[in-house]
């Protein structure tokens, strides 16, 4: 039997902040958050939002959701449990897009929606600077703080690219632990369940 200190998460020395990623704990078993990397969009002392980055809608084209994106090619990504009949979109545009969030340097999201459509018609908006979410991830006050003590999360940085890439992403939460070194590289390779190794 593992030790179980070897699942004990001991990088969690970095507060959650806006801009951040969470990676999920080896054993979360949700369908939203098995696996999930989550960017942090916005965090404050009332709570947390953020969008998985590696779960996405396999049976869903973006064109089903919102018929005017019928040109825009890239994937349709879950977001998280709240509000899964909304849309929701990173982007890369900055302040040019009126009404944006800025993220972290150069990741903003929201905006005018009427801006996003028209870069998508013009074939300015693709795949590796707007992604789309249904739904996002919610931690209501000091839920989020308690998840990550019980070590159901560990927080670190991320780079734009890792965040857009909705081709490679679906390894991300293998990828970024073993970027967190030795230990976590041998989270990346650990069953799901254990039992039927």
């Amino acid at each position: 039997m593992a030790d179980k200190d070897f699942f004990k998460i001991e990088h969690n020395k970095v507060e959650p902040e806006q801009g951040l990623i969470l990676i999920a704990e080896p054993f979360a078993d949700d369908f939203y958050f098995k696996r999930s990397v989550v960017l942090l969009i916005e965090h404050n002392s009332y709570g947390s939002m953020g969008f998985i980055l590696n779960n996405f809608s396999i049976k869903l084209p973006i064109s089903t959701v919102l018929n005017d994106l019928t040109n825009f090619k890239g994937k349709l990504s879950l977001g998280g449990p709240v509000n899964t009949d909304s849309l929701f979109y990173l982007h890369t545009f900055g302040k040019e897009i009126e009404g944006s969030i800025l993220v972290s340097e150069n990741l903003y999201w929201g905006g005018d929606f009427d801006e996003i459509k028209n870069r998508v018609e013009l074939g300015v908006a693709n795949e590796s600077n707007l992604r789309f979410f249904l739904g996002y991830s919610g931690w209501s006050e000091g839920q989020l703080a308690n998840e990550i003590s019980n070590d159901l999360w560990m927080v670190t940085n991320a780079n734009v690219k890792d965040i857009m890439d909705t081709n490679e992403n679906r390894n991300l939460w293998q990828d970024s632990l073993k970027r967190m070194g030795k230990k976590y590289e041998l989270w990346s390779t650990f069953p799901e369940n254990p039992q039927l190794n």
